[in-house]
């Protein structure tokens, strides 16, 4: 069966998603880990230094604004899954509106972002990068603040790195994570509804309740 965006949807309903070795391997394959990493949306670690950074500012968040670039940014590495089947499949996925983008600009520079499919009341996080330091930091704490106030439910990252551990991500179960995919897809939520989000109220709202 030839991978098509709707099969995809499917993917992630089930609780699996894809990859590829590398960027030039046609070859993809279906990924259901034993152990799912996820970031609890009540449990977000935002450390001194970061809000220290947050406060300053000097940078802008915006959402959608350029997909295909914060697409590229994370398959910008030595070492990449998205190969380019896959990063097709992700535009059009974003194109019928089930696959968001988050951006970190300096002025008319993209220094930073994360993208992630969305169904339901579930956030499936793809992947991030960084061109400066705390950037990708900056992209998941206003992330996990808009999902928090649109209604989601399930931020799933897939597997646990030492990154994501350092600000709070967790190891649950795959009946776990089936458990919590279930609620969360029987769930409205809107990720493109118009938030504030200044840095300062950002950081009070996660603080309030890590």
């Amino acid at each position: 069966m030839s991978l098509t965006p709707d099969l995809l949807l499917r993917a992630y309903a089930v609780g699996i998603f894809p990859m590829a070795e590398h960027r030039d391997d046609p070859e993809i394959f279906w990924v259901d880990p034993q152990r799912r990493g996820v970031m609890p949306l009540d449990g977000f670690h935002i450390s001194r230094s970061l809000a220290r950074r947050m406060r300053r500012g000097g940078f802008d968040v915006t959402i959608n604004r350029d997909f295909a670039s914060v697409l590229d940014g994370c398959a910008d590495r030595t070492e990449t899954w998205i190969n380019e089947e896959l990063r097709a499949h992700y535009l059009a996925l974003h194109n019928a509106g089930h696959a968001q983008s988050l951006e970190v600009w300096d002025s008319d520079r993209l220094i930073g972002g994360v993208y992630g499919v969305t169904l339901g009341a579930a956030f499936f996080g793809e992947s991030m990068f960084s061109r400066r330091t705390d950037a990708s930091k900056i992209a998941l704490a206003y992330l996990v603040d808009r999902l928090r106030e649109t209604g989601f439910t399930l931020f799933d990252t897939q597997f646990l790195t030492p990154h994501l551990a350092s600000l709070g991500a967790v190891e649950i179960s795959r009946g776990e994570y089936h458990r919590a995919l279930e609620k969360a897809l029987a769930q409205p939520a809107e990720f493109t509804r118009p938030l504030h989000q200044r840095a300062q109220d950002v950081i009070q709202r996660i603080t309030q309740t890590s």
